[in-house]
C-alpha cells in the first residue's frame, strides 16, 4: 500500500517538474530546421555544378565538407547549440549534427590538454556511431559478398 502511494507521489512529481512541450510545434520547427539545412546543402551543390562546372558526385562531396565545416565553426562560436535548441532533431540528425557532437566534445575537454582532453574525448559521442556504422557496413558487405558468390545478386 505504501509503495503504491510512493509511485503515485513520484508520478505527480514527474508531471509537475517535466517541461511542458507542444509536440506539433516541435515537429514543425524540426521540419523547418532540417529543411533549411537541406536547402543550404542543395544551394552548395547547385553552385558547385552550375558556377564552377564541378561534377555532381564531386559537388556532393564538397557540400558535405562545407556543411561539416560550417557546423564546426558555428559550434565553436556557440551558435549551433542555439539552432539545436530551436530546431531540435532537425538540426541534430543531419551530418551537421554529427559534426557538432564531435566538435562540442573537443571544446568541452580542451582544458584537460591536447592528449587527455581533446584526443581522448573527441569521439565520446561520435565514437559509437562510427563503430557501429563500420561494423554494420562490414556485416552488410559480407552478406552482399556471400550473395554474389551464390549468384543471388
Amino acid at each position: 500500500m505504501a509503495s503504491e502511494q510512493k509511485k503515485e507521489a513520484y508520478q505527480e512529481y514527474v508531471k509537475q517538474t517535466s517541461p511542458k512541450t507542444n509536440l506539433p510545434l516541435q515537429m514543425g520547427k524540426a521540419f523547418i530546421m532540417g529543411g533549411l539545412i537541406c536547402c543550404v546543402g542543395q544551394f552548395i551543390v547547385n553552385m558547385a555544378i552550375n558556377q564552377f562546372g564541378i561534377e555532381k558526385d564531386t559537388a556532393a562531396a564538397w557540400c558535405s565538407m562545407f556543411l561539416i565545416l560550417l557546423s564546426a565553426v558555428l559550434t565553436g562560436f556557440n551558435l549551433y547549440g542555439k539552432l539545436v535548441k530551436w530546431g531540435g532533431a532537425g538540426a541534430l540528425v543531419p551530418i551537421t549534427g554529427f559534426a557538432n557532437s564531435v566538435v562540442a566534445s573537443a571544446i568541452e575537454y580542451k582544458t584537460e590538454g591536447q592528449v587527455y582532453g581533446i584526443g581522448c574525448k573527441i569521439f565520446t559521442i561520435a565514437g559509437p556511431v562510427i563503430l557501429y556504422g563500420i561494423f554494420t557496413s562490414w556485416g552488410l558487405g559480407l552478406i552482399y559478398w556471400i550473395g554474389k558468390m551464390m549468384g543471388i545478386s
